[in-house]
C-alpha cells in the first residue's frame, strides 16, 4: 500500500481513471474469504489525506468522545448504583477487554490501580 508523496505520485499519474482502478493500482486490496478482492476505499482515502497534511488520527482529539463531544471527566453513579466511565475514557487510556484493577477507596476517592502494580508505579 502507498502511502505519502508515493500515493500522491501514483494519483497524479494515474489522471483521469476509476476509483475502483486508483484504489486497487495503490495496493489498497485485500482478500475475502471465498477468494475475491476487497477494495479498502476508507484506507485509501484516509491515507490520501494523511500524505495532504490532513490528520484524521486521535492525535489532537484528547478529551472527545463519539460523535465528537467534549468529555466532562464527569462520571454520574446510575439509578441500578452502578457507576459507568465509559468507552471513550477506556480508550484514552489504552484499556483492553479483560483488564483487571484493584479497587482503592479513600476518604473522598476511588483509584483504580492496575492489578499486580505497585503503590510506586501510578
Amino acid at each position: 500500500m502507498l502511502t505519502g508523496s508515493d500515493l500522491l505520485t501514483k494519483v497524479k499519474e494515474l489522471g483521469d481513471v476509476s476509483k475502483s482502478d486508483l484504489v486497487r493500482a495503490s495496493g489498497y486490496v485485500s482478500t475475502k474469504k471465498d477468494g475475491g478482492e476487497r477494495l479498502n476505499f476508507t484506507a485509501f482515502y484516509e491515507a490520501l489525506l494523511e500524505a495532504k497534511g490532513v490528520s484524521l488520527g486521535d492525535t489532537g482529539r484528547a478529551g472527545i468522545g463519539k460523535g465528537g463531544r467534549k468529555l466532562s471527566y464527569v462520571a454520574t453513579v446510575q439509578g441500578n448504583g452502578n457507576l459507568l466511565i465509559g468507552k471513550a475514557y477506556t480508550a484514552l487510556l489504552d484499556l483492553k477487554s479483560g483488564d483487571e484493577f484493584e479497587i482503592k477507596l479513600g476518604r473522598k476517592q476511588i483509584r483504580l490501580v492496575p492489578a499486580g502494580a505497585d503503590e510506586d508505579e501510578e
